[in-house]
């Protein structure tokens, strides 16, 4: 398995002393944050004591990163501590030996300073190219510590043209009559290829003419304005009394079966009593409400519905979605109970509801706050809540379903951390910032989406499983954004580059490794959810062994 991953972590317990007296070395907070995307320093020498842990973590250098920085400082004023710098590399035709802006061997400064090493790819080749930089630091002739740093830098192929012109042979223009003679041909050539043009497009109108009035047929320009233009717009003045007829007579007619369901779990607008909003987007409203049953009992429910302007497209968009997870029995499964849709009136999708909330803004909740911590998850409520959704996830592929969009905003937690995996009607509205448009007129969670899905728009059981990976990523971080610093344009190449999320701070190795396998380059190559299951709920038995 070929992927690269990017991890930070900071151990106190694996310091050991150094004798060559007291030293600061390490990466500045700004400098981590462009490397590793964490807010956080990183020290390999902290008074002294050097970190073994941060100096055998192989840091991954972006392709569009060209330089590193070391901070460093002595703590020992009035004497002198020597060093001397040493870098080598993997591929000398990929990357040429790096250059310090410091000489390679010197006196440590006795304040804070930082140093430069330069990473210049040739862009001859493209490689992954292993850098090794040693340092050694003297305190006395007795006593001499060797660090060694390691990193991998990305270098790409720079983009050459195929054909080569020496320039002793093209012919030198300097005399002005014969640029001139030059722009009057290329103009003579761009007229005559003009007439062409429009010599061709005359013979052709005349034809069309002609067998118009010979009433052979419509007219060319007609049929051709029509075949142009969208089909919304075609049909644009029935945009204005869409309302009269029922919402779910808008799904495209193909979609018979999910017209059936829609009849099958139709219910009276008066049954639907709303009560408070939950949640509001633009375009689309999540409501406390209750339904009175056929039997006179009323019970409490989640009502999904549009506001008075919302599109044609939106009402359908949230029927289609709604009905995705129709008829489906699991405890970890959010199923729709019921459907309103009635003329005038925007659709009521109903699911049943106990205490429920979003899990992405519970999760975001449990971050420190001027009110304080809302709720500290533990790393075994973290697991426990992903073995939910793992056997949610389970459910639905041996039912032959794919969910496609699986995330904590597509998740439901109660106050007992009982997870319930929802579909992802009206996320696109109440979550905008998790969908983006790459130019294909279709809002996607692209920085959910597995390689392939992000390429070929192609999903499977692996490509939900990438999701889940996201989704656990999510759980580690209390939401956070995943590759919050990635422009959506270039997640596909960010990704096809081998670079993945970074391991939360607080994360045990065993579920970033979870993580790690979920985001495997091949599908193939990928676990599936019940092997998921089987390492994740082996972990949580280690977890409360010792709880």
């Amino acid at each position: 398995m070929k992927f690269f991953l990017l991890s930070h972590k900071i151990l106190l317990s694996s310091y050991f002393c150094v004798v060559c007296g007291y030293l600061n070395l390490y990466l500045s907070l700004s400098e981590v944050q462009r490397l590793l995307g964490l807010h956080a320093e990183l020290f390999y020498i902290r008074k002294g004591v050097i970190n073994d842990y941060a100096l055998n973590f192989v840091v991954l250098i972006p392709s569009n990163v060209d330089s590193l920085h070391f901070t460093w400082e002595t703590l020992t004023p009035g004497q002198q501590v020597h060093y001397s710098l040493q870098v080598y590399t993997s591929n000398p035709v990929a990357l040429p030996p790096p250059k310090f802006n410091i000489s390679d061997f010197g006196v440590i400064p006795n304040s804070v300073q930082t140093f430069q090493i330069t990473l210049p790819c040739s862009g001859i080749v493209e490689a992954e190219v292993m850098i090794t930089i040693k340092m050694n630091i003297t305190f006395s002739p007795e006593n001499v510590t060797t660090l060694t740093f390691q990193r991998k830098k990305v270098c790409l192929e720079l983009v050459k043209s195929t054909t080569y012109i020496s320039m002793d042979s093209v012919p030198q223009f300097t005399n002005s009559a014969n640029i001139f003679y030059i722009a009057v041909c290329c103009a003579i050539l761009l007229i005559l290829i003009l007439a062409f043009v429009v010599i061709s497009y005359y013979i052709k109108d005349n034809k069309t003419r002609r067998t118009t009035e010979n009433g052979s047929g419509p007219t060319t320009s007609t049929t051709t304005f029509l075949a142009a233009l969208p089909r919304s717009s075609v049909n644009a003045s029935s945009y204005g009394s869409f309302r009269r007829m029922p919402s779910y007579s808008l799904i495209d007619e193909r979609s018979k079966d999910l017209q059936d369901k829609i009849t099958e779990l139709s219910v009276q607008r008066c049954r639907v009593r709303l009560s408070s909003i939950i949640l509001e987007g633009t375009f689309g409203k999540i409501y406390h409400g209750s339904y009175t049953t056929e039997e006179g009992n009323e019970e409490t429910v989640i009502v999904k519905t549009v506001t008075d302007h919302a599109s044609e497209v939106q009402i359908s968009l949230l029927l289609q979605e709604g009905m995705s997870m129709y008829a489906l029995n699991h405890k970890n499964i959010l199923s729709i109970l019921r459907v309103s849709v009635e003329e005038h009136m925007a659709p009521f999708l109903l699911y049943p509801y106990k205490n429920y909330t979003n899990l992405k803004l519970f999760l975001q909740k449990c971050k420190v706050s001027s009110e304080g911590v809302h709720h500290t998850l533990t790393t075994q409520e973290v697991v426990d809540m992903a073995l939910q959704i793992i056997q949610a996830m389970q459910y639905l592929h041996k039912k032959h379903l794919l969910h496609k969009d699986l995330a904590a905003r597509n998740c439901l937690v109660d106050d007992k951390l009982n997870v319930l995996v929802a579909d992802n009607a009206l996320s696109r509205d109440l979550f905008p910032s998790d969908y983006h448009c790459l130019g294909d007129n279709e809002n996607r969670p692209v920085k959910w989406l597995a390689i392939e899905s992000l390429l070929h728009k192609s999903f499977s059981p692996s490509s939900d499983v990438w999701s889940f990976g996201v989704l656990l990523w999510e759980l580690t971080t209390l939401a956070q954004q995943p590759y919050v610093e990635i422009d959506p344009f270039e997640m596909a190449a960010y990704l096809k580059d081998g670079y993945r999320l970074a391991q939360p701070i607080n994360c045990p190795d065993e579920l970033f490794a979870v993580m790690a396998y979920c985001w495997a380059m091949s599908a193939e190559e990928r676990p599936n959810f019940t092997q998921l299951h089987v390492c994740l709920q082996e972990f949580y038995a280690q977890l409360t062994r010792y709880v």
